[in-house]
């Protein structure tokens, strides 16, 4: 039995699992520090080289490409090569697209829409010969295809930094990357810098790099410190904003974050209009085409909202604003995985290139010295061509006798004699001695380049001015010191309109819009009828009370308009089964209301007081035994009395000051109700009306009507919990009250 054979299970387990751990992180997931490429990347694009797809060639089909490339060289799933070459033709995806693409290759709204691999077609870039324009110059190392039958290069010869110009993400086993794209002008340009001077800082390097750019023309408000921090360490994130302009009182977004789509951010909006949690837009609509792949239109309900906060809202809510995580995690030189600072990352793709040209310019030495080489036999033939042509046409083994007649090697004569007899003739001397003086030179600078670094540096530096003249571009992110987004408290959103709430007698409420509402005479439903009404605004909560003096809280921009009969009030809350709703009431938290049961006891609350996020409410007035009424809002409790009318027909007239202000509980003794009579029914507070001093009180009986006037309201003014005194006869049984105030109060 063999040793791996007789490995235990755990062992052998661990071993797999740390294989296959590598093999994801090396050959699926990072790409590599010199070309910025991952395997599948890379296949797809050399594959492309090698069926002509040239820049300037004719497109073919991509389903011709994706079977070259998991026929050759990278067998897995057509699907999934096919979606790795949409992505790097898609100009929204890829900063520097590699591939250029024909048809329907997918839309920023939608990136995987595109149409099959059978349907559209492509090429390579312009830019992809960045990186392909070497490979043919010995520059690159080559390694056997998946089945031996080939060869595939190993990486590419990036003439630019790749990895940080295209970026690159993937998911490896114990570790993922992030690395998000750059300016082709900033990073060239970084680069030259960093050659001249390597001794720069990252801080250094960030006057010509301030940030990623991205495909997407939003905004980055990440402050400079964050991105000195990203840089410094490899590891953060980028803040990305939208853009938006105004034009004629609409709000225009005309860019997008990197990878969000327009039709996520319509629905987060209208997502929050449609719950009401914003009530500041009317109207909302794309109008994104081939020229504005990015036009969301913002209507506002009025030229009155602020246009800024909303927006600001908006980041703060939505995907307007988002956050791009960075992790520049690559497989360096050395062929390890780690994660690399700007400095660094420059640095590694530096050493690359100078290996590489080193590598190009050696391939191109040997070469030269090979001609050379051959030039020289070529002119001891033309020096000799009578004698040449008579061993070509006499001998039988010409090469051994060149060879041996004028001292030359085995390539030379085989030169000579690939040369046809009549060609041969016509050599002649001074183009042969032309060429010869050509290369010649040709190896003697580059033997210097070789040989000197300075000179090395120069031709990097002029190469990359010459990619940087042909590809550089203006950035799409700006880079712009922003306020943090804010979003809308819940009441900052909803419009202070005055609203008038109307409770029903079964529990039915509803809000209409204004202060001048007749409640009573609105609609109700068959066996239903008016119960009480408060006027509020709609950014405030209504607070409605049941008969077991429990306080619930609806917000009254939620309730339903009283253009119909309402909702009911369960419908919002949870209230204990056999609870019924004897009133409501609304105001600031400030604000004030008076609190009282039938059985004469009550005091005075805040409003704030009464307020709960609970649906199953929480406890106001103690009503055991009794029941509350309806809660009354107070102005002023040293400028109001407080009127309390018996169901006996006896009425008191007390300072409100004289009531106590709590949060909770019984209260104090109003008016005095006969608890025996009260037990059966037969005496209770029957109405509690605030009444500012200086006012006249109007009673309801039946038909008829009575005013009682400030003065005659005197002869009611008693101390706090006495019985009061009889109203006149044919008043004593009051249906309903109502307040007269003069005009100049």
């Amino acid at each position: 039995m063999s040793k791996e054979e007789s490995l235990p299970i755990g062992g052998y387990a661990e071993r797999a699992y740390l294989e296959y751990s590598m093999y994801v992180i090396l050959d699926r997931a990072l790409p590599f520090v010199g070309d910025g490429l991952k395997p599948v990347q890379r296949r797809i694009i050399y594959a492309m080289s090698e069926l002509g797809l040239k820049s300037t060639s004719k497109f073919k089909k991509s389903a011709r490409t994706v079977g070259d490339v998991i026929g050759k060289f990278h067998p897995h799933g057509d699907g999934a090569a096919y979606e790795a070459m949409v992505l790097m033709a898609q100009n929204f995806s890829t900063r520097y697209p590699l591939i250029e693409g024909q048809g329907n290759f997918g839309s920023l709204d939608d990136p995987k829409s595109f149409a099959a691999m059978r349907y559209t077609e492509c090429r390579l870039s312009a830019y992809a010969q960045t990186l392909l324009s070497e490979i043919s110059q010995g520059t690159v190392d080559w390694m056997p295809n998946f089945d031996g039958t080939l060869i595939e290069p190993k990486f590419l010869s990036s003439r630019l930094p790749n990895v940080l110009l295209n970026g690159a993400s993937g998911i490896a086993v114990g570790m993922a990357t992030d690395i998000p794209p750059h300016n082709l002008t900033d990073v060239v340009k970084a680069s030259i810098a960093l050659i001249d001077n390597p001794k720069m800082t990252i801080s250094d390097l960030m006057s010509y790099i301030p940030s990623p750019d991205f495909p997407t023309k939003a905004e980055i408000i990440s402050s400079p410190e964050e991105m000195l921090e990203m840089y410094s360490t490899g590891r953060g994130s980028v803040k990305l904003r939208a853009t938006y302009e105004i034009e004629d009182g609409e709000i225009v977004i005309t860019a997008l974050p990197y990878q969000v789509s327009t039709s996520k951010i319509l629905e987060q909006i209208a997502a929050q209009v449609e719950a009401k949690k914003i009530n500041m837009i009317d109207d909302l609509r794309d109008e994104s085409d081939e020229d504005n792949p990015s036009r969301i239109i913002v209507v506002p309900r009025s030229n009155r909202i602020d246009k800024t906060a909303l927006m600001s809202h908006l980041f703060a809510t939505t995907d307007l604003e988002k956050n791009i995580r960075v992790n520049i995690n690559a497989i360096g030189l050395n062929g390890k995985p780690q994660v690399f600072d700007l400095k660094k990352i420059l640095k590694e793709w530096l050493k690359f290139r100078t290996d590489t040209v080193k590598r190009r310019l050696q391939n191109r030495l040997d070469w030269v010295n090979d001609r050379l080489h051959i030039l020289e036999g070529l002119l001891v033939a033309y020096l000799n061509l009578d004698k040449v042509i008579k061993i070509i046409r006499t001998h039988d083994k010409p090469k051994k006798e060149l060879m041996k007649k004028f001292k030359l090697s085995e390539i030379q004569a085989n030169a000579i004699l690939d040369i046809r007899l009549r060609q041969l003739a016509k050599l002649e001397e001074e183009a042969i001695l032309s060429e010869k003086n050509e290369l010649s030179q040709e190896a003697k600078d580059i033997e210097k380049t070789l040989g000197s670094s300075s000179r090395l540096k120069t031709l990097i530096k002029k190469e990359l001015k010459e990619d940087l003249e042909e590809f550089g571009d203006e950035r799409n992110s700006s880079l712009t010191e922003a306020e943090e987004s804010k979003a809308f408290d819940e009441k900052e959103l909803i419009s202070n309109d005055p609203m008038t709430v109307v409770l029903s007698q079964r529990g039915w409420i509803r809000a209409a819009k204004g202060h001048d509402v007749d409640a009573e005479s609105l609609q109700y439903r068959e066996g239903d009828g008016y119960l009480s009404s408060t006027k509020a605004r709609n950014s405030q909560n209504a607070v409605i009370l049941d008969n077991f003096g429990k306080a619930y809280s609806i917000p009254i921009h939620k309730l339903p308009s009283a253009r119909g009969q309402g909702d009911p009030v369960s419908g919002s809350i949870n209230a204990q089964s056999g609870a019924f709703f004897s009133g409501v009431v609304a105001g600031t938290d400030e604000d004030l209301c008076i609190l009282a049961t039938n059985a004469g006891y009550g005091f005075i609350a805040k409003i704030s007081d009464l307020q709960t996020k609970n649906k199953s409410g929480k406890a106001a007035i103690n009503a055991k035994g009794a029941t509350p009424l309806d809660p009354k809002t107070i102005k002023s409790i040293e400028d109001s009395y407080i009127v309390s009318i018996s169901s006996e027909g006896k009425m008191l007239l007390i300072e409100a000051a004289d009531l106590p202000v709590l949060s909770k509980g019984k209260g104090n003794k109003i008016i005095s109700i006969d608890k025996t009579k009260h037990a059966a029914e037969e005496d209770e507070l029957l109405h509690l009306v605030v009444l500012p001093k200086g006012g006249s009180l109007k009673l309801n009986s039946g038909k008829q009507h009575y005013v009682i006037k400030p003065n005659d309201l005197n002869n009611f003014v008693g101390t706090r919990g006495r019985k009061g005194n009889f109203l006149p006869k044919g008043f004593r049984r009051v249906d309903t009250t109502e307040v007269l105030v003069p005009e100049n109060n």
